[in-house]
Parts: structure tokens; sequence; C-alpha cells
């Protein structure tokens, strides 16, 4: 709010004022979403391939990073978009200050993302037919094979800061209290694994039955312990009272609380017992519906945990 200003000197004054309503609303949401699927088809992909050969998962070192690449612009594009002023992230690069968590995360982001674009592209080639039949293209691709097993690694490990350190900016936000770090960390950690093994349900149709089982499995213990997670600070956030009033407006009920159960319930515990009961079963359909429930709940309940503590009046 403008209270006056200096001719003179073209000076204006401000009063500090609480800026009413959601600031950080279905943008940001959308953009943490993205980026669990983003980096969590790369998580689970390592997990897959340590565990089977890749003969059991063709496909896989083309359709992982296809997905990881989609999202991840995804991600960004929102993340740009969401700024006032974009062409500020340009500073991020020329003038960077690395004691800044956003500083540090948009180089991590942005290296993980063209390191999955070159394994992407090896990836295509590798898996597109008329490259195998012509013997120099398939040489070439022997050659850049070698590359992708160089640049997976690194892509993994990066995986893991690029998906957290959102955790890190929402908790530096002040008078937040239910984003507390370490909280936050595990939920989202728990939030990648659980996108990244349902994005590739999706493409595991020709996959070995015991891939899709490791998937199922993980698809379940992800739900289970992200369904945990919540329920904890649902029940036990007592120990702060800008907490408690924040979780207030799920516990009241109305339009919150019936998003946060209807998230729970579609997200985690439907998805959890589905994909339970395909590790016997191998049902590919219900795999599938397990995998896309999930990654709705999940959007929903993360709209929920980003949405509430803006709601509180912090003046």
């Amino acid at each position: 709010m403008v209270e006056h200003t200096v001719s003179a000197t073209q000076a204006i004054v401000t009063l500090d004022v609480a800026l009413p309503g959601i600031i950080w609303g279905w943008m940001i949401t959308l953009n943490m979403w993205a980026k669990s699927v983003g980096t969590g088809v790369v998580l689970v992909g390592a997990f897959l391939l340590w565990r089977h050969k890749k003969e059991e998962l063709p496909g896989i070192r083309w359709t992982m990073p296809l997905i990881s690449f989609v999202f991840l612009n995804i991600f960004l594009l929102f993340t740009l978009t969401d700024l006032h002023q974009p062409y500020r992230m340009i500073n991020i690069f020329l003038h960077p200050h690395w004691t800044s968590a956003i500083t540090v995360g948009a180089w991590m982001a942005s290296l993980f993302t063209l390191l999955i674009s070159i394994m992407a592209v090896i990836g295509f080639f590798e898996a597109h037919p008329n490259v195998r039949k012509n013997c120099k293209l398939a040489n070439l691709a022997r050659e850049k094979s070698a590359l992708y097993d160089k640049i997976f690694p690194v892509a993994v490990v990066l995986a893991v800061p690029v998906t957290l350190y959102t955790a890190i900016i929402m908790a530096e936000s002040a008078a937040r209290e239910l984003w507390q770090t370490p909280a936050e960390l595990m939920q989202m950690m728990w939030a990648a694994l659980m996108a990244g093994a349902a994005g590739l349900v999706f493409v595991s149709d020709k996959w070995s039955e015991g891939a899709r089982r490791d998937l199922a499995l993980v698809l379940a213990i992800s739900t289970f312990f992200s369904f945990m997670m919540y329920m904890g600070e649902y029940f036990f956030s007592f120990k702060s009272a800008e907490a408690e009033a924040t979780l207030a407006y799920v516990h009241a009920g109305g339009e919150y609380n019936t998003e946060f159960w209807a998230g729970m319930l579609i997200g985690f515990v439907a998805p959890f017992f589905i994909a339970i009961g395909t590790m016997k079963s191998d049902n590919k359909t219900l795999l599938r519906f397990a995998a896309l429930l999930a990654l709705i709940g999940l959007f929903m309940a993360k709209d929920v945990w980003l949405k509430i503590p803006q709601m509180l009046p912090l003046s």
C-alpha cells in the first residue's frame, strides 16, 4: 500500500501489509507434483535396472528419460510462469548467490534436465529399429550407450536434491510453522518414489512380471509411508500453536477437509491395497488404475498442504 510519494526524488514510501488470500496456488502445486514425477521415474528406474536385466525392461532406457524430460519441463515452465518478472531468473545464472536454496536448486534442476535430455536422445537411437538396421548408426548407438551409462549415475544422484530442495524453500517461509524441513523432506522423497512408480506403470506392459511386481511394491511402500507422514502431522502437530491453527482448516470441516481426506483415500489408501493385490495377480489394468489414483490423490494432498498454511492471518 503506497502511503505517499516524494516528487523531487521519485521515492515511494510503502507500508507493509498482510497479503490476503492464497499467494502460492494451483500453479505451485502443479510445479511440485510434476517435479515429483520427473525425478521419481529416474530414482525408481535406477532401482529397477539394479534389480533386473535391461532385457526384462524393454524400452526403459528411452521411456524413463522421456517421461522425466516432459514433467521436468512442466515443472520449469510453471516455475517461470509464477515469477512476476521471469527475466529475473537469468540473474540466477549470471549473478548466482550460492547461499540461496533457490539458486542452488535452479542450477541443479537445469543440470539434471540437461543430463536427462542427453539420455533421452541416446535412448531413442538405441530403441529405434532403423538405427539397429544401419551398421554405422548401430555402432554409433553402441558408443553413445557408454556415455548413457556414465551419465545415468550422476542423474540419479542429482534427482535426490532436485526433488528435495523445494522443502528447504518452503521451510524458509516466515511464519509457516506447518512446513518443517525434516517432515517436508520425507514427504517429498516419498512423493517422488510414489509418482515415479506410478509414472513407470504406464509404460510397463512389455516388462517382465517380476519387474511389475517390484513396481507395485515400490508403489505400495511409498503410498503407505506417505499416508503415515500426513497422518502423523495431522494428528500430532500440537507443539506449535500456529500449526494447530493451520490444521484447523482441515479439522473443522469444509472444502479443505473434503479435499484432504479425498486425497488420502484416492491417492494413498486405495492404491496401497490395489498394489498389494496386483503383486499376486499381476493384473496390469488394476495396477494402471492404482497408478492413476496415486497421481490424482498426490496432487490433491499437495494442494491442501500448500494452501492451508497461507490461510492463517499473520498479523
